[in-house]
């Protein structure tokens, strides 16, 4: 899966007549169906029109399915599309997959952790770092001031954490 990039999730049927509700992880969320045909992990393939936005989404056609038993039975597939069709990103900007397991040092060279995942809850990007003999992980704040550098070549960043947020 290390060539391809996640761009979506199915959430289950919307309505009755076999359309599904379809969450976005694109930029401009509505780019997804410029995508389309999308495949899911084991392989299949999706073709699908949107046909509206719909809170935290869009219904969309999606060729196969055509009845809301069909569609509730796609609930949670993800969505892919091969990373040679995305575009390419500017130099401070990065897709999330390939943040993912990159291990984070201070800028003294002490491991921090390594990123578990990255969230957005509205204000900026979050890294949720696993930190070596805790249990809790830590959300560091994915930020120029905090995360001066990201060497994707190298599959490591440096940060510059606030204070107390790894005590």
């Amino acid at each position: 899966m290390a060539d391809k990039i996640c761009v979506g999730a199915i959430a289950g049927a919307f309505g009755v007549q076999g359309e599904v509700r379809i969450k976005s992880f694109t930029a401009i969320p509505h780019e997804i169906a410029d995508y389309s045909p999308l495949t899911s992990e084991d392989g299949r393939s999706f073709e699908f029109e949107l046909t509206r936005e719909v809170k935290n989404g869009f219904a969309a056609i999606m060729s196969g399915v055509t009845t809301k038993e069909e569609a509730d039975a796609l609930k949670g597939v993800q969505l892919y599309i091969e990373r040679e069709h995305l575009p390419n990103l500017p130099d401070d900007e990065y897709y999330h997959s390939d943040l993912m397991g990159l291990e984070v040092f201070d800028t003294g060279g002490a491991l921090l952790g390594t990123v578990k995942a990255v969230m957005n809850h509205g204000a900026s990007d979050l890294l949720e770092l696993f930190v070596p003999g805790k249990s809790a992980t830590v959300l560091l704040p994915f930020t120029l001031a905090v995360v001066p550098t990201v060497d994707l070549s190298a599959k490591r960043i440096v940060a510059d954490p606030p204070d107390g947020l790894f005590d």
